[in-house]
């Protein structure tokens, strides 16, 4: 009888000692996640449109997701798997990003750019989240999948598994509050100028926007796309300050240099900043003769350089003269480099616009964009996995090298001349830096750039006033544009709560309920069976006990 109750009692131990977290933290474990993006772009949403998250996580692999919690490592975030929690109605996604990206392999990270780039092209009611990767996170999702095989195991494998070894895990968002709209967004646009050497000058426009895309907003640092146009803008800037110090070196052009945000959401910032020159002020220097705009966009990486305009240059036009002197360049000092040219009509019928030259090209002004991208459509303009790991810093001071010298090259009228195709003019102290660009890269990827952050968070905030003290440090007349939506008619409109505190509760299955109240039972009718037939089990174990000693 001793021995009976005490592989009783041993067995309800194990039960209760497995049912027990080997941490104790792991418990109740709070941590931050953020929500997907969600917005209004002239009326057409995007993004998810909830955030309360209450349900039992599940592994992405498991068939059964219906009102359950979607966990997902990079390598679990197809389109398939996407798409398979949306059919099955599942009540959130979870998605685990890890804190070194650098050492994803590249056919992960460019899949899951897809499919971010596939789950932010409509609304969704079903929130979905990005946390980073820790110890404990790790830890539920392995247990998950864990969970997840033994379901397709034989029945008892499956049952002892879901009932003693692994366990189960509830996520939850208990903020209750709506989601409220923001209106009031701010898209700021920097400009200043270097005036030319004489009166009447045309001008050349050489812009970038600075914001960045991703599908959640705290994680998109927009390294390459487009904090590399800024760090090249940024340089020309102090690259020309320089030619245009010295009287024997200054130009008969003007240089206006614009930043402008809102540049992933149609380019409003730089839609607005074009009608604030043309319609409202007086005096402009777009409204003199433009030479041609140069944007530029997506130059951290790539072994090519694309020309996108919305119609070929005309042969002696000022813009067909720049595109000569690129080509020189690019033939004498990086003959490796595929130069290519990319036209795209315009469609007016369209809702926006592909590249930000288009802004101008719709007002009549020329221009065009170079980026190392030929379409405009791909999924590295607009991903969280766009940060500083995945830029080459060679390949941003090649394109760096290429503008400057193919402007200078233009603006000084350099080949007519007859001066050799390799010439340089930036040398000595006018070299191009690998530490200056990047040190330029790193702080521009150091924050998010969301537009729906740049005017309310500190580190955002302190970046665009950054941006604009170099841009006093080496420009004149240097303003700051503040655009705001019309209340009652607003372009684009965010919402808030975009980064939440999470909670994960380490729990036991449910099953594993039933199967240890089977235990008690089995151990109190046990107990029971022993107490009612005590006399009978004690005159049996006395025989055998002095048995022995009659012998």
């Amino acid at each position: 009888m001793w021995l009976i109750n005490r592989g009783v009692a041993l067995l309800l131990l194990l039960c209760v000692q497995s049912a027990r977290p080997t941490d104790v933290s792991t418990v109740s474990y709070e941590f931050t996640a953020y929500r997907m993006q969600q917005y209004n772009l002239q009326q057409e949403k995007h993004g998810c449109r909830s955030s309360i998250v209450i349900g039992e996580a599940r592994w992405a692999g498991d068939p059964g997701l219906n009102r359950r919690c979607v966990i997902m490592k990079l390598l679990d975030f197809t389109v398939e798997r996407y798409r398979e929690a949306l059919l099955q109605k599942a009540g959130a996604i979870l998605i685990l990003l890890p804190s070194n990206i650098s050492a994803v392999p590249q056919d992960i990270v460019q899949g899951f750019m897809v499919s971010e780039s596939e789950a932010l092209q409509k609304e969704t009611l079903m929130p979905v989240y990005i946390a980073p990767e820790d110890d404990q996170l790790l830890f539920m999702y392995d247990q998950l999948k864990m969970a997840a095989a033994a379901r397709g195991s034989s029945i008892l494998v499956r049952v002892f598994s879901s009932m003693v070894l692994t366990n189960g895990f509830q996520v939850m968002v208990s903020n209750n509050s709506p989601i409220k709209p923001i209106t009031d967004t701010a898209i700021i646009t920097l400009e200043g100028v270097l005036p030319g050497a004489g009166e009447d000058l045309p001008t050349i426009v050489i812009t970038a926007h600075y914001d960045s895309f991703g599908l959640a907003p705290w994680l998109s640092y927009g390294a390459d796309s487009n904090g590399s146009g800024v760090a090249i803008l940024l340089e020309l800037v102090r690259l020309f300050h320089l030619l245009y110090s010295d009287p024997h070196s200054h130009a008969p052009y003007h240089l206006l240099f614009s930043l402008t945000g809102g540049g992933k959401y149609n380019f409003l910032g730089t839609k607005r900043w074009v009608e604030e020159n043309l319609d409202h002020a007086e005096s402009s220097l777009l409204h003199d003769n433009v030479a041609f705009v140069l944007c530029l966009d997506t130059l951290a990486n790539g072994d090519g350089l694309f020309l996108h305009v919305s119609r070929p240059p005309k042969p002696g036009t000022p813009q067909h003269a720049f595109i000569q002197s690129l080509e020189q360049v690019v033939s004498s000092r990086f003959p490796w480099v595929k130069l290519g040219m990319v036209h795209k009509k315009i469609n007016l019928g369209e809702a926006t616009v592909a590249w930000e030259h288009e802004r101008y090209s719709m007002r009549r002004i020329p221009g065009f964009t170079l980026s190392h991208l030929d379409d405009p459509r791909s999924e590295q303009r607009g991903s969280v996995m766009d940060t500083i790991s995945q830029t080459d810093i060679r390949k941003l001071k090649r394109n760096t090298v290429i503008v400057a010298e193919s402007l200078a090259r233009f603006m000084y009228n350099l080949s007519e001349k007859g001066s050799p195709k390799e010439l340089q003019v930036f040398k000595g102290r006018m070299d191009i830096q690998d530490s200056r660009l990047s040190a330029l890269i790193s702080v521009l990827s150091s924050v998010p750039r969301a537009t729906q952050l740049l005017d309310r968070e500190a580190g955002p905030v302190l970046l665009v006033n950054s941006l604009e003290q170099q841009f006093r440090r080496y420009l004149q007349q240097v303003i700051r544009h503040t655009f705001r939506n019309d209340r009652r008619d607003p372009d684009l409109t965010f919402f808030d709560q975009m980064n939440q505190p999470m909670t994960m509760y380490r729990v036991k299955p449910a099953a594993f309920d039933l199967f240890l109240g089977g235990c008690i039972a089995a151990y109190l009718g046990i107990i029971y069976f022993a107490i009612q037939n005590f006399g009978h089990l004690y005159t049996k174990l006395t025989k055998m006990v002095t048995r022995p000693k009659q012998q």
